[in-house]
């Protein structure tokens, strides 16, 4: 059985009316939701935390950022993390559930922005020192909104919501200068739509031919694409997202290690073992003794 913590939006409420977004400041949150908070956990909602003071780590996918004032963080639905945060933390966060963002905006889906949209993109941005005040300033004007109780509130918070999103895309563009032309973000959304497949299909299926053939393109063609994005093969990218859900479910499914390779599509357990090791660096016996000890 599934022992991952999966978080709704509602543990946070305390009351609100809606049920579809939560804004807090870091401090009250830590205290509001510390008993949900002292082990790795996931949400069903997407999340956006702004640290302001303190540092610490944060881990996302077994992925792990420093945490330091202007440390931006950005999570999708269904990524596991968890954080060791200094005394002295300070900052903001929001979640929302997808159709409180979607609905409003029929053009604009939350996955079009790359921090949202790619398992593959970094989920931090660290803000230099004007970056960070711009989007304290955002944030604070946010909270108040979401405390108010003024006519088209959800309009106003979703206005400043998407400047925060959209204003980051273009900060995240200083350090992914190959996205930056009208051709590359084409291959971004192309991108996108092959990890969504991927997401269907990587426990059957490995091979670029088979995700080729769903997209409509070559497997020259789709490689081209993901070199150009996250500069990998197409392999790389499934086999990738295969370990990640690997490591997910050694972590926290009392499962052999057997049965996770056959629940993955690999028949053969010696041969799940060499894929894991050359893509972690590690076994998945060695994995798990460094995370559980």
């Amino acid at each position: 059985m599934d022992s991952i913590s999966v978080l709704n939006i509602d543990l946070f409420q305390k009351g609100k009316n809606t049920s579809d977004f939560y804004f807090s400041t870091v401090q009250n949150h830590l205290i509001v939701g510390h008993r949900h908070l002292e082990k790795a956990h996931r949400h069903d909602f997407y999340a956006t935390i702004l640290f302001t003071k303190g540092n610490g780590v944060h881990e996302i996918d077994f992925q792990k950022y420093d945490v330091s004032a202007g440390s931006l963080f950005f999570m999708s639905p269904g990524q596991i993390h968890s954080w060791e945060l200094s005394h002295d933390i300070e900052g903001y966060l929001f979640f929302c559930l997808q159709d409180f963002y979607e609905m409003h905006y029929v053009n604009q889906k939350l996955r079009n922005f790359p921090f949202f949209g790619s398992v593959n993109f970094p989920r931090k941005l660290q803000l230099n020192k004007d970056e960070l005040q711009q989007n304290i300033n955002v944030m604070q004007e946010l909270h108040k909104e979401y405390q108010s109780q003024d006519v088209m509130k959800n309009g106003l918070m979703l206005s400043l919501m998407s400047q925060i999103f959209i204003h980051s895309t273009r900060q995240f563009s200083r350090d992914f200068d190959h996205l930056a032309s009208s051709a590359s973000l084409s291959y971004f959304k192309h991108y996108q739509e092959f990890e969504t497949v991927v997401e269907q299909y990587f426990t059957t299926e490995k091979s670029i031919a088979f995700y080729a053939s769903l997209l409509n393109i070559t497997s020259k063609h789709l490689n081209r694409i993901t070199q150009t994005v996250v500069q990998k093969t197409a392999t790389d990218v499934i086999t990738e997202r295969v370990i990640l859900e690997a490591k997910r479910m050694l972590m926290y499914l009392d499962e052999s290690l057997v049965e996770i390779a056959f629940r993955l599509g690999y028949e053969e357990y010696s041969y799940f073992v060499r894929v894991f090791r050359k893509t972690s660096g590690m076994t998945p016996t060695q994995f798990i003794k460094k995370y559980k000890s």
